[in-house]
């Protein structure tokens, strides 16, 4: 299997023995709204943790991006097999989220070509086809499937940028329309990474934004969230520096271009960001001290709280991706090793918009081995469901309930 671009951000796991316990204690406060205040109160899922729906594809092979229709009952997929003869057979798959059934196979090659995954916004599937046409020359398509049910490619989408930059992250809007925001990552030095939103439906894009601030374009490229009511993509990132320290959040306005940058609160690498638009909250997660941060977007004050099982001296109980629910208002966080454990699975805790821990679901598994993308949850906030990476890392996912 040739290797393919990769958004992914790697775990950090380094010990902590040189940060005193008393920084890393200051680092986890912060003035923000009281805890519970004007906060939606949980409602206990009585279904709550793992599910027994298992997705693989059609061919068996390495999942290269999935996502669900968060309104509706089925899901998207892209997979590829390698070949002995050095080809790859590749496909694009919906499957039905009930009984993770592959329902068609809506497009397959046997060649070089790959296809990815991207997002389902507004019920509209996006993904992209790589077609290898000599080495380093590849052609990069983008292809819908509007509605995802109909389950047929029907349309293209075009995305602003040229042939030293790639696609690296696609977030939808999480109002039930199919705008996105997109962070396409450069592959040349002499070319700066760009965001810009997009409707997917209509193939209309805002203005190319480039990033040129050099703290959001050394190392692993930012993770970022869309934030369609104040129209911005949110950038975090980590602070570029011999030492461990707080990390950075990037603010790009999509409509105008302006960029604003804070600095955050927590240490290390920024590993996930999730957005609730609608009542202007934040969140994130940090690699070094294992801690997850609520911001206020209004002011940017807020609190980092360490994550169960975070201990100074290790950063086991760091967070992965976040994903918002915005029906019952959650945020729920991929942890990779349960509380911190080496030995107990893996959990996605869920908060409120407070910061309060109100579940953990535990006994997942989505750990070990190497995955050219990195672990994501995929939510239908309908259903209080989702699908995350698991039980085998690379070729299945798994639902759980919340």
């Amino acid at each position: 299997m040739k290797t393919h671009h990769s958004f992914h951000r790697s775990f950090l796991c380094i010990t902590a023995s040189f940060v005193p316990a008393t920084l890393l204690g200051l680092l986890c406060f912060g003035a923000f709204p009281a805890r519970g205040e004007g906060v939606p109160k949980f409602q206990p899922n009585p279904n709550v943790g793992p599910g027994d729906v298992i997705v693989r594809g059609r061919l068996g092979g390495n999942i290269f991006g999935f996502e669900v229709d968060p309104n509706g009952t089925e899901g998207l997929l892209c997979e590829a097999v390698g070949n002995p003869d050095g080809t790859v057979t590749a496909a694009v798959e919906t499957f039905d989220q009930a009984t993770g059934k592959i329902i068609r196979v809506l497009n397959q090659s046997n060649t070089q070509d790959d296809f990815i995954a991207w997002s389902v916004a507004g019920s509209i599937g996006l993904f992209e086809h790589e077609h290898v046409k000599g080495i380093f020359n590849i052609r990069r398509t983008f292809h819908i499937i509007d509605p995802l049910a109909v389950n047929k490619v029907n349309g293209r989408w075009t995305p602003p940028i040229g042939s030293k930059q790639i696609v690296n992250q696609v977030k939808a809007a999480l109002d039930g329309s199919p705008n996105v925001a997109v962070y396409a990552l450069s592959v040349s030095t002499g070319v700066n990474p760009v965001v810009f939103s997009s409707n997917i439906s209509d193939n209309t894009f805002g203005p190319a934004i480039e990033i040129t601030d050099l703290n959001f374009t050394t190392e692993a490229p930012p993770i970022i969230a869309f934030d369609p009511i104040r129209n911005q993509a949110i950038l975090g990132h980590d602070k570029p520096s011999p030492f461990i320290e707080p990390p950075l959040v990037g603010f790009v306005d999509l409509a105008t271009g302006s960029f604003e940058v804070r600095t955050g609160l927590g240490l290390g690498v920024i590993n996930g960001v999730a957005v609730d638009s609608e009542d202007g909250i934040l969140c994130t997660d940090t690699s070094f001290d294992s801690a997850a941060q609520f911001y206020d977007l209004s002011d940017f004050s807020g609190i980092s709280v360490l994550l169960p099982g975070a201990d100074p001296q290790t950063s086991t109980a760091s967070g992965l991706d976040i994903e918002f629910d915005p029906i019952n208002k959650l945020f729920l966080i991929a942890q990779e090793f349960s509380h911190g454990s080496l030995t107990d699975g893996s959990s996605i805790l869920v908060y409120d918009l407070a910061g309060n821990l109100v579940e953990s679901i535990n006994r997942l598994n989505f750990q070990g081995g190497f995955n050219v993308f990195p672990v994501h949850i995929t939510l239908n906030p309908s259903r209080r469901m989702g699908f995350v990476n698991g039980p085998d890392l690379t070729t299945a996912i798994q639902s759980f309930n919340y």
